[in-house]
């Protein structure tokens, strides 16, 4: 076996017992006659020693080893003298009676740390490289316990998970569809799916009331700070339902996921709900951040006739087209003292001005 433990499993307890393991060497520390070897996988961090007075050749192989080189040792577990309370394997450490190098390594392009020194574009080139980072990593094991429970609640409420094809016919949607030569039928494309929907109605007409899959889908479109070109939804179907069965089944759910996978009660209260064209006339927004206190607030009876610009004197304000005066609180610079004034007068909260 390459190990027999794991970097991140050894305690206090485990003293005395001969183990293998097996990982990535995080940094090398070379004090006096000792060497000091953190030794990394995904599971932590085990500190690793090599005494040059119990055995010179080994302890002149451990000076030589560099950073991500790939190793095995044998070892027997000791209490540490100096322990390290930020680790959980803070209490131990492994006397080194055998190394083996599996794999030697260049000098990375930057540190395999939290805090890294390499940048956003040198990080995506070695993405491999940056996926070691205990940062990258936390973050891959929260989306596996995520899609656990979303899975898990999922299957109690008794939908099914049904995969649907990703070849497809191109279906007009939002936006434009990525297109797959076929080689059997030249001239001819498919479209892969910017979402299931069509494919998740047939199964509703199917007679699967309850689905849902965690998808891939696909949209030829510009960035945004909430959508790439390939990205991952969690896409459910209901039939024989109402709206309230609906929000009821997924707030429940966010319900769920928050306290099984962060620890974290939402309470039994019932989410807010707004209608849209409330959330839009309050925040301008049909997905408002609460967390932000300002909320629009309409003066245009108030100001109209007050000022020297049209839209004031009420030349270009139309009621029915649903044209509104909103004031920003951040940005006061520009306003007159009489307008200053007036929007006092009028707002509860913080006076605010329009947008340029």
């Amino acid at each position: 076996m390459y190990r027999t433990k794991t970097c991140g499993e050894l305690r206090i307890n485990n003293v005395g017992e001969s183990v293998t393991l097996a990982g990535w060497v995080q940094r090398v520390r070379k004090m006096g006659g000792m060497t000091f070897v953190d030794l990394r996988d995904r599971y932590g961090i085990t500190q690793l020693v090599f005494n040059e007075e119990t055995n010179a050749d080994l302890c002149a192989q451990a000076n030589k080893l560099g950073r991500e080189y790939v190793i095995q040792v044998v070892g027997t577990v000791g209490e540490r003298y100096s322990k390290n309370d930020k680790m959980p394997t803070g209490d131990i450490e492994i006397t080194v009676t055998a190394l083996t190098v599996l794999n030697a390594s260049d000098v990375p392009p930057f540190t395999i740390e939290e805090n890294t020194d390499g940048g956003d574009e040198l990080r995506m080139k070695y993405r491999y490289l940056d996926l070691r980072r205990e940062v990258v990593r936390r973050n891959l094991e929260l989306r596996h316990k995520f899609c656990l429970a979303v899975r898990h609640f999922l299957d109690e409420k008794g939908f099914l998970e049904i995969e649907t094809p990703v070849l497809v016919g191109s279906t007009p949607e939002g936006a434009r569809d990525f297109i797959v030569p076929s080689r059997m039928n030249p001239g001819q494309f498919y479209g892969l799916p910017q979402s299931p929907q069509t494919l998740k109605q047939l199964l509703m007409v199917a007679g699967m009331d309850r689905y849902f899959q965690i998808v891939k889908c696909f949209r030829d479109e510009d960035l945004r700070a909430d959508r790439q070109p390939e990205f991952t939804q969690i896409d459910c179907e209901m039939s024989f339902v109402e709206q309230d069965d609906i929000i009821n089944t997924f707030e429940e759910m966010a319900k769920y996921l928050f306290k099984e996978v962060r620890g974290y009660d939402l309470g039994d209260a019932p989410f807010l709900r707004l209608p849209w064209h409330e959330a839009m006339r309050r925040f301008g927004s049909d997905k408002p951040d609460m967390r932000f206190g300002m909320e629009f607030v309409e003066v245009m009876d108030v100001l109209k006739g007050t000022g020297e610009f049209g839209v004031q004197r009420g030349g270009l304000y139309r009621r029915d087209c649903g044209r509104r005066l909103r004031f920003l609180y951040a940005q006061a610079v520009g306003r007159t003292d009489q307008l200053c004034e007036v929007a006092a007068n009028r707002c509860e909260g913080p006076c605010l001005r329009p947008r340029r």
